[in-house]
């Protein structure tokens, strides 16, 4: 470790949204650079103009700004290695690939598609490795001429020497891979565009990167790139080998690898259900990681505080939608109220709340936050316990109804609306009103308030029900009880 500086980075490709495995590695390398008060470099893998789009780029810093995960280096900081974009560094993988080139490092390969093929399939008949088998690595002047002639257009090959690579991984342990699972590889392609194989370890090498924490499916490549490593010190572009952590699988349905295309994957979609950023992180800091044997909940600094790469379990973690729920539910209790309310904002205005904005009454939700911040496990699912406040009649559910109007419940609700209509209007009075209406009527409270609640709220769940009685106002509650008496009647 250089100096005992931390420096790690967080390097994805703009390609799509953004997703909760990518997140959950940048969250290990920001907690890792500031629990030993060292650096992170926010580098952008896009160097594939194919996949790689400015709508993605943007997407990430937005998101990483969302998520409150900020770096030390890197696009809109700056930093002593600009640019921290691959797509302006191909000058440097250039001059990186002819210097290993004449080093000895690296040779050109003129093997084409068709010879290849027909050389692996042949090394798998005869029970051989099938990766390159070494081909172009000592070619004579003459047949490269030869190649050079029939205008082939060589890719360049690193040449990796022949020796066992071990090496201590940060989660998983020592590790060892010998030459033949580890054949030479390619870093720059034909038309001279650089490789991931090549431009990741060199930008590695030129930022000074000490600790490299990745994901597990990028564990086979390691050898490749600490021989690279090894050719960059010796070329002196390259101060030491960074250490390496592998972090493990996420995994979603059915104890599958989860991945981008799985919908509960994508990070838009907790955002748009209202996840707390810091509710989402403290979740997906347990995919892999424990705080606490019998504490799941902390907040950002308690995790920094605490967080250490060898802590990491190598084993698969499985995403847990119910979980992660849960956890945020616990955030949002967590928040004072005035930042709750204020919170909830997105999700009571267009396109979320159903109802005309000039119905939305912040006096009326203020006095009902309280309650419902007791209740929500996403900040989204404010809009469903708050509607019958803003709405000129309830969103009456069918199946609410159905289970709520029993045979009998016309006579009780009239009973009901008679005691409620004389009472004095606060949550207690409303409660006694509704408690002696059942009573008459040979029921406990809980089965006397259902119809009760359909007819004002639309639905057999929901905030307190008193209490919201008490905020929608005497008039708007006896008539929502005389419409479901007239529907009753109908």
């Amino acid at each position: 470790m250089a100096n005992g500086t931390v420096r790690v980075r967080f390097c994805p490709s703009p390609t799509g949204n953004p997703h909760v495995g990518l997140v959950r590695t940048a969250l290990f390398n920001w907690a890792f650079a500031r629990h030993h008060e060292g650096t992170l470099v926010f580098r952008v893998e896009d160097t594939d103009a194919a996949r790689d789009s400015e709508e993605s780029y943007q997407q990430l810093l937005d998101s990483l700004r969302w998520l409150g995960l900020d770096w030390d280096e890197g696009p809109e900081v700056g930093g002593p290695h600009a640019p921290y974009r691959q797509s302006q560094r191909m000058d440097v993988y250039q001059d990186v690939a002819r210097r290993l080139l004449e080093a000895g490092h690296a040779y050109r390969c003129y093997c084409t598609t068709e010879e290849l093929d027909a050389r692996r399939e042949a090394a798998r008949a005869a029970g051989r490795p099938s990766g390159y088998d070494g081909h172009c690595r000592d070619l004579s002047a003459e047949r490269i001429a030869a190649y050079e002639a029939e205008g082939r257009k060589p890719i360049v090959r690193f040449r990796m020497p022949d020796e066992t690579i071990t090496f201590t991984d940060l989660v998983r342990g020592e590790l060892t891979f010998t030459p033949d699972n580890v054949p030479d590889y390619g870093i720059v392609r034909a038309n001279g565009a650089p490789l991931y194989t090549l431009v990741n370890p060199v930008d590695d090498a030129l930022m000074e990167i000490t600790h490299v924490l990745r994901g597990e499916d990028l564990l086979s490549s390691t050898p490749r790139q600490i021989a690279l490593y090894k050719a960059l010190v010796d070329l002196g572009l390259a101060k030491e080998i960074p250490a390496f952590g592998h972090l493990p699988y996420v995994m979603g349905e059915g104890n599958k690898k989860l991945s981008k295309r799985d919908p509960q994957a994508s990070l838009n979609l907790y955002r748009e259900r209202g996840f707390l950023p810091e509710g989402l992180l403290n979740y997906l800091s347990l995919l892999g990681w424990s705080f606490s044997p019998d504490e799941d909940v902390f907040s950002l600094d308690q995790m920094v505080a605490k967080f250490e790469i060898g802590d990491v379990n190598a084993n698969p973690a499985r995403f847990d939608l119910k979980k992660a729920e849960s956890i945020n539910g616990d955030h949002i209790r967590m928040l004072p109220v005035e930042e709750f309310t204020a919170r909830c904002a997105p999700w009571l205005t267009a396109p979320f709340a159903p109802w005309a904005p000039e119905n939305f009454d912040a006096k009326a939700f203020a006095e009902l936050a309280p309650l419902a911040q007791t209740r929500v496990t996403v900040l989204s699912d404010i809009t469903a316990n708050v509607d019958f406040l803003f709405l000129d009649e309830p969103a009456v559910d069918e199946a609410s109804w159905n289970k709520a109007m029993k045979e009998g419940s016309d006579a009780l609700l009239r009973t009901a609306r008679e005691k409620i209509a004389a009472a004095d209007w606060n949550a207690e009075a409303l409660k006694e009103a509704v408690l002696a209406a059942g009573t008459e009527h040979g029921l406990k409270l809980g089965k006397a308030q259902a119809p009760v609640r359909v007819a004002v709220t639309g639905r057999t769940v929901g905030l307190p029900l008193f209490e919201s009685l008490e905020v929608l106002g005497r008039e708007r509650t006896l008539a929502r009880v005389d419409a479901a008496l007239a529907k009753l009647a109908a």
